[in-house]
């Protein structure tokens, strides 16, 4: 069983539909612990702001089952804010902690680019991992962000991204995924790296 972690907010039912596209696996979106513990993969899909995303968890109680399950080596996929939220803290919300699982914060893209970063961009292979089996260095799929992480240990980036500056476009530790585009509205490619997920 594969649990799309639903925290009240994101787009829950195209991930989890993009995932029933590749996988004979049992999908289902749940908020239940029971559910969360008993899941071989989770994924945290994200769309929305991070304060809020921060408080819904909180209301759900769901923090300390999540970090339970990534210390537990459970693997894990965090999409677009799913992967800002594992940050310590983000410049969206002030005063607001994140998950802190990774080290590092959450950083709005400078004023010299059009915010939000919306549409297709490339990304840039920096590091192989089986995750990215068939997908080609500066292949192209589709984000939509106005923040980007900026992780304190630069060996966790394993696909960098290029939007006015260099940034974090997959960040890899042990069984913690986490990227910054969105693979279920990247066509082909992004079924290719959920699969991929699936499939480790």
């Amino acid at each position: 069983m594969i649990v799309v972690i639903d925290y009240g907010m994101g787009n829950l039912r195209s991930v989890s539909k993009a995932l029933e596209h590749i996988t004979n696996e049992k999908i289902i979106i749940t908020d239940k612990i029971k559910d969360i513990e008993c899941a071989k993969k989770l994924v945290f899909p994200g769309v929305g702001a991070f304060g809020a995303a921060i408080n819904n968890l909180k209301k759900l109680r769901l923090i300390p089952v999540i970090k339970d399950q990534i210390n537990n080596n459970k693997p894990f996929l965090g999409l677009c804010l799913g992967l800002q939220v594992l940050f310590e803290k983000s410049q969206e919300a002030k005063g607001v902690k994140g998950l802190g699982v990774l080290h590092g914060q959450v950083k709005k893209f400078p004023s010299n680019v059009k915010i939000p970063h919306i549409g297709w961009n490339q990304i840039a292979i920096t590091k192989m991992h089986p995750l990215f089996n068939g997908i080609t260095n500066t292949s192209f799929f589709y984000f939509c962000h106005s923040y980007y992480v900026a992780p304190k240990d630069k060996k966790l980036v394993f696909a960098r991204s290029n939007y006015g500056i260099n940034f974090p476009a997959v960040i890899i530790k042990d069984n913690l995924f986490g990227i910054q585009f969105h693979p279920e509205k990247s066509q082909a490619l992004g079924l290719k790296i959920l699969k991929n997920f699936i499939e480790l």
